[in-house]
């Protein structure tokens, strides 16, 4: 069983039925085989695989978001979420698709996100669908995908910019939109909502912990000092972009130390 022609398949479909069965299929297979082929060379994608569905403009361009009053208003955040969470999909196969050379405990934690992530889209999905929309109604941007081809060549990289940067990110986030729609609780779409926002959010603390395992590992590997953490996000441009709410309690849980909360604009970590 060749599982990079699987991952390849699955980081191509638009068919989330499909991306779900062929990461099930790989996983499976890397529970009970060693995979090792170091020899094997990742092509790179010119286009996501949500392009199908997707009006893709750039972020400056992507409508304002409405008051979450209406379903029009609160369809734009569940699709503004769900097209994270998709794009997080293929972010966790490319992952494993991109870096072969890594053991097989990180291919099993990576292909264990990507199902995460599909689990969280179809959510959104059923969301957006009570409220008479669906994955494409709005336009996206590709920030994700173009995260990932910036870092094609680095798993170190890969590790410092998508888990430990934009999903951290998330979890300074998430606990910000929940505020946001409490006082909408009534709505009983807007309550299913914020279910959903508190399962990703305790999954997404795991993702980052995960990311920051193989980025230490990396570290290790390579001597490494975990300081290059900040020169990295230094190189991509992304140092001092963070929000003011800096999550101290999940970074903390998913592995940051004091010092690098800190250093990433944190007033305070015990």
């Amino acid at each position: 069983m060749n599982i990079y022609e699987l991952l390849e398949e699955a980081i191509l479909t638009d068919d989330i039925a499909l991306k779900e069965e062929l990461t099930l299929q790989c996983l499976a297979y890397c529970t009970k085989n060693e995979v090792n082929d170091v020899d094997f060379t990742p092509r790179l994608f010119e286009t996501p695989s949500y392009a199908s569905k997707c009006q893709i403009v750039d972020p400056r361009e992507l409508p304002a978001r409405k008051d979450f009053d209406t379903n029009e208003g609160l369809a734009t955040l569940i699709h503004a979420i769900a097209h994270i969470e998709y794009s997080a999909i293929d972010l966790a196969l490319d992952a494993v698709y991109r870096f072969p050379e890594m053991p097989v405990a990180y291919k099993i934690d990576w292909l264990e996100v990507a199902q995460d992530e599909i689990r969280h889209y179809k959510m959104l999905r059923q969301l957006l669908d009570e409220v008479g929309y669906r994955y494409g109604d709005f336009p996206v941007h590709c920030g994700l995908f173009d995260a990932a081809n910036h870092t094609k060549d680095s798993v170190l990289d890969r590790m410092a910019i998508v888990p430990r940067y934009y999903e951290a990110s998330g979890l300074d986030v998430n606990p910000q939109i929940i505020k946001k729609l409490e006082n909408k609780r009534k709505n009983p779409v807007v309550a299913r909502l914020i279910e959903v926002l508190d399962v990703i959010y305790d999954e997404e603390i795991v993702h980052v912990h995960k990311g920051d395992k193989w980025f230490k590992y990396l570290c290790e590997k390579n001597g490494l000092d975990e300081s290059v953490y900040f020169e990295i996000l230094e190189r991509y441009k992304l140092l001092g972009k963070h929000r003011p709410h800096i999550n101290v309690n999940a970074r903390k849980e998913a592995g940051f130390t004091c010092s690098e909360i800190l250093q990433l604009g944190a007033k305070q970590c015990q």
